[in-house]
């Protein structure tokens, strides 16, 4: 596989990946933390990185925008429960 297409390939499997989380908002950070060990936020976090790496400016919050479909405090009023201490992994 060529490089490009290998680029091509991973940047639409982020993108389903992206589209899956932002189907399944029933599903909380700390649920994918506690199973994946990693969430939205750890995403937007990467996502910032990357693009640094390829010298664009991006924010954290640009990014979080991006992997949440809309602002990030939106995100929370709309679809975040609170805090299950049950569901914290110790």
């Amino acid at each position: 596989m060529s490089e490009e297409k290998q680029i091509r390939a991973e940047a639409a499997a982020f993108r389903r990946l992206l589209s899956h989380l932002d189907s399944r908002k029933d599903v909380q950070n700390i649920d994918l933390m506690n199973l994946a060990g990693f969430c939205r936020n750890c995403l937007s976090k990467w996502y910032a990185t990357a693009a640094a790496d390829v010298d664009l400016n991006l924010s954290i919050d640009e990014a979080k925008e991006l992997v949440y479909k809309m602002p990030y405090a939106d995100w929370k009023q709309h679809y975040q429960t609170p805090m299950n201490h049950s569901s914290l992994k110790e």
